[in-house]
């Protein structure tokens, strides 16, 4: 087995994400100008990253964007997907409405709310699209090549750590929020190193994001209006997580435990990934 070279993980991480921040500032302006300021923060979040990771994996690896765990393999992929989304609209769910009973938050009629059924069916379809880009990004090359050079746990921690700190400048975020984020980061590694594909983070990211407008509370900073109602909470920002949304309160953190041990309790298929499942030539 000949010794790893220290440097290359990193160099090939920072490579990966060199392009993606060329890529993702050079679309950015044309997806405003062609769709507004949602379309600017999704479609080219998964354009830039694909492109991205499929350099990167041709650069390092000579191997294709799909060998990072896109592939589709019919039991596998569907099951592992369906699960993540299952668990993200789960948890979204356990995190939002006890507060109701609680009386800890309520619904009000909210104020320009785009209710129509085009509204309901193209929100979720970039949210789609910037979970996806997400996961690629930062679950694809970058985390898997930071693990196979240094080991699960140390590529995970770090991924985990630069996914929650580029959520810094959302808009109430605070060192909780942040800290929330970095779980989440670590939350989807660990889904991939439980299944070795992309389809079970990706569900959860995914399932999380898009249940959260639709319960009529802002993500990660954002209102994102689909519905007549949206959530008022009387808590203090400690529960409720201030602007930022819940995702920045202290009942996050318990519902992030929670997915933690479900991670490893699913039934989950093995799917494969190049990098996890082939040793470094």
């Amino acid at each position: 087995m000949t010794e790893r070279d220290p440097v290359r993980p990193f160099l090939g991480a920072a490579t990966c994400f060199i392009i993606y921040w060329v890529v993702w500032n050079l679309l950015i302006p044309f997806a405003r100008f062609l769709g507004g300021e949602m379309v600017a923060d999704t479609i080219p979040l998964l354009v830039a990253a694909a492109i991205a990771s499929a350099l990167a994996m041709m650069i390092f690896e000579s191997r294709g964007l799909g060998d990072l765990g896109l592939h589709w393999r019919e039991k596998a992929s569907r099951t592992n997907l369906g699960i993540g989304l299952v668990m993200g609209a789960g948890g979204a769910v356990m995190l939002v409405l006890p507060a109701l009973p609680l009386h800890l938050a309520h619904f009000e009629r909210s104020v320009n709310a785009d209710v129509s059924i085009p509204a309901a069916v193209f929100m979720p379809m970039l949210l789609f699209c910037g979970a996806a880009g997400e996961e690629i990004l930062f679950r694809g090359f970058i985390l898997q090549y930071l693990m196979r050079g240094y080991g699960a746990w140390a590529g995970i921690l770090a991924s985990g750590v630069i996914f929650g700190l580029l959520h810094a400048n959302n808009p109430g975020a605070t060192t909780l929020a942040i800290a929330n984020t970095i779980g989440f980061g670590i939350l989807f590694g660990a889904a991939v190193l439980r299944t070795h594909d992309l389809w079970l983070p990706l569900g959860i990211h995914f399932g999380w994001n898009a249940t959260f407008p639709f319960l009529g509370v802002a993500l990660s900073g954002l209102t994102i209006k689909v519905t007549e109602y949206q959530l008022v909470w009387t808590a203090a920002d400690l529960v409720s997580g201030g602007k930022y949304g819940p995702e920045g309160s202290v009942l996050t953190t318990g519902v992030l435990a929670i997915l933690a041990v479900a991670i490893w309790k699913i039934p989950a298929r093995r799917g494969e990934t190049w990098l996890l499942d082939h040793e470094e030539s």
